[in-house]
Order: C-alpha cells, then sequence, then structure tokens
C-alpha cells in the first residue's frame, strides 16, 4: 500500500540520505513529496521550497536538525500526518511534546532501514 510521503530537507545530492530516501521511497511505490531549501528534482520528484498544504500524508521524514526543524513545528502540525519519523541525527524532543499534544504519531528510526526490512 502507498504511503504519501513528505520529505523536509530534500536534496539533489545523490549523496545526501534525503536524496536517497527519495529514491528508495519511489522505488517502493510510494507518492513522495519534496520540500527543500533549493528548487530541484530527484528521480522524477519534484523539490519545492513553498509550503504546500498537502492532504491526507501518512508520514513526514525528517532530514533536518533540531535546529532547523523549529520554523516547519506548526506547518507539519497543520499537515496532520500520521506519523513523523526523525531520522538519525534528527531527533528532537522539544517537538515529540508537541506532536504527542497533536495526536501525531513519530517515531526515532531511519527510513532507509524501514523500507529496506520491509517495516515503511
Amino acid at each position: 500500500m502507498s504511503k504519501e510521503t513528505l520529505v523536509m530537507g530534500a536534496s539533489e545530492n545523490v549523496q545526501r540520505y534525503s536524496n536517497m530516501a527519495i529514491r528508495k521511497l519511489k522505488q517502493f511505490g510510494h507518492d513522495v513529496k519534496a520540500y527543500g531549501l533549493r528548487k530541484g528534482e530527484v528521480d522524477g520528484v519534484e523539490i519545492v521550497t513553498n509550503l504546500l498544504p498537502y492532504e491526507k500524508l501518512d508520514t513526514v521524514t525528517l532530514y533536518l536538525n533540531p535546529t532547523n526543524q523549529q520554523p516547519y513545528y506548526d506547518y507539519i502540525l497543520g499537515l496532520k500526518p500520521k506519523r513523523v519519523i526523525f531520522n538519525p541525527g534528527t531527533e528532537n524532543p522539544d517537538f515529540y511534546e508537541k506532536l504527542t499534544e497533536n495526536g501525531i504519531g513519530f517515531e526515532e528510526a531511519c527510513t532507509l532501514v524501514l523500507l529496506n526490512t520491509k517495516q515503511y
């Protein structure tokens, strides 16, 4: 089953984990959206630089360190995803609290590992 996923911190740089995640999510048949600081494209997925009002998002997967996440708290909460994945290096207890208060699940996990082990 396809899970619509927003990759926050997307990059065209093939060595970045966000780039690898976009490609792997597509490979596994998920509908992928991407937000980054620079416009671009990864495997047919447009990286947008404006915060779009996506509906029915299953997952937001973060590739932003905790300090860089702060400006996006309200945006992510407003999207009402089912869960937020905090990839290694993005762990953020302050945001966990806000997500919990809003009934949004979260995981400290690696999107790539979840996909490869069929736990996504």
